[in-house]
């Protein structure tokens, strides 16, 4: 038999009480953040769907931001690059005139003057610095100027003003194009175009003058053409190596030279080719390609080596020395034929910037689709039902105010009744 006790009334009242006033703080407290799950015990299940469409909506966000920032990225660069190439039409123009063999040597002087001073406009839009403070054309090196020029007296000039700083040489200092964004789940797009890639005119071809017939790898290590590594392993031949630069992605064409038998790399488009021994190894180096200091940074050529292939710079460099010598035969044929493999490649980079734009353009608006329809699936598991929840609150707020009531009449508090 249960024994009801004076105070079993009263705790009874509050216990029940609390429980209404816990489920009227659970409810506001929903209203408040519109949210329908504030703990994993309001529902397991669909707790579970709306973590895994927060994760993805958070990983959507980024993928969102980091295409805007891409396509961005890509606008500048086409900017530039068109004028890089309006400057080298100019350029191409003054080449097909002194050319002709109408002026004289004065007029060929005076084009050589002018396109000193698109030369250096030229460098000035490839040293550009970008709207997030990083060089558009440097590559992972974001934060070096990756032309520096080199002026002086040519031969041909004379003593004037306008002929005493002309550029000699233009050095590029930059790195490749390393840096990626991730636009889309483990899918990535190349945001740089190195200057190195964009301002080159003819295809690189490297030659080494160390006969390798004998050569055997003495350890395991690993070298980077473009970027890629390239294993080398202990006993490695030079035909090892050879196959191993032809099966990677660079784009390089190795092979033995038959003169020298030694290492010979061409490009397989207009580049400059990068070279560099993994830290601890020296297969290069062995090999005879590159000099010991192994700076990836710039051209580390053996000095044994034999390099050909020139810069955009170059190009314009080797035409306007030759209207100062007044060479028209060297203008109209290897000057010209110069100009149009610069201008080639230049507008080549340009389609590759294109494509990438558009690829991140439209992969902006796949997002800006896709991020909605997640944000509607998140809010079915876990928004709250305004309606739903405005009914809810109002029968807890009325069934607590009558429990209150009903509790006033059957526990009185005065102290007249607790001594009757």
């Amino acid at each position: 038999m249960r024994r009801v006790s004076t105070d079993m009334p009263n705790n009874d009242m509050q216990y029940y009480l609390r429980r209404q006033e816990e489920a009227r703080s659970n409810i506001t407290s929903k209203i408040a953040g519109n949210k329908r799950i504030l703990e994993l015990r309001d529902d397991p299940l669909a707790a579970s769907h709306a973590v895994r469409y927060e994760s993805y909506l958070a990983r959507l966000d980024r993928f969102e931001k980091n295409a805007l920032y891409a396509k961005d990225h890509y606008n500048e660069v086409d900017g530039y690059l068109r004028q890089t190439n309006d400057i080298m039409q100019r350029v191409r123009e003054l080449t097909v005139q002194g050319a002709t063999g109408t002026y004289t040597p004065d007029d060929l002087k005076f084009m050589a003057v002018e396109m000193n001073e698109l030369l250096k406009e030229m460098v000035s839009l490839a040293n550009t610095v970008g709207s997030d403070g990083k060089q558009l054309f440097a590559g992972d090196k974001a934060f070096t100027e990756p032309f520096r020029v080199v002026q002086g007296t040519v031969a041909g000039g004379d003593a004037s003003p306008e002929q005493t700083d002309m550029v000699v040489r233009v050095e590029y200092r930059g790195a490749g194009s390393a840096r990626r964004a991730e636009i889309s789940e483990q899918s990535y797009t190349d945001l740089d175009i190195g200057g190195g890639e964009a301002f080159w005119a003819e295809k690189m071809q490297v030659f080494s003058t160390t006969d390798a017939t004998d050569y055997r790898a003495g350890a395991t290590g690993a070298f980077y053409v473009d970027g890629h590594e390239i294993p080398v392993n202990q006993g490695d031949t030079l035909h090892a190596i050879v196959a191993k630069i032809n099966d990677s992605p660079a784009p390089v064409k190795a092979y033995v030279d038959p003169e020298t038998r030694g290492l010979a790399l061409e490009g397989t488009n207009a580049h400059l080719i990068r070279l560099e021994d993994r830290q601890g190894s020296t297969t290069l180096q062995d090999l005879g390609v590159i000099a010991a200091n192994n700076d990836p940074a710039a051209p580390n050529w053996s000095p044994s080596a034999r390099v050909s292939g020139g810069s955009v710079f170059d190009m314009v460099i080797r035409v306007r020395d030759a209207l100062l010598r007044g060479d028209q035969e060297f203008v109209g044929s290897q000057g010209i034929g110069g100009m149009d493999q610069a201008m080639g490649n230049i507008q080549s980079r340009l389609a590759l910037n294109g494509s990438r734009q558009e690829r991140v353009g439209m992969t902006w608006e796949r997002l800006n689709q896709e991020i909605p329809n997640v944000t509607s699936a998140l809010a079915r598991e876990s928004a709250l039902d305004f309606a739903t929840a405005a009914t809810d609150l109002g029968m807890i707020d009325f069934a607590h105010k009558a429990a209150l009531q009903t509790a006033a009449k059957i526990l009185p508090t005065t102290l007249l009744d607790f001594l009757r």
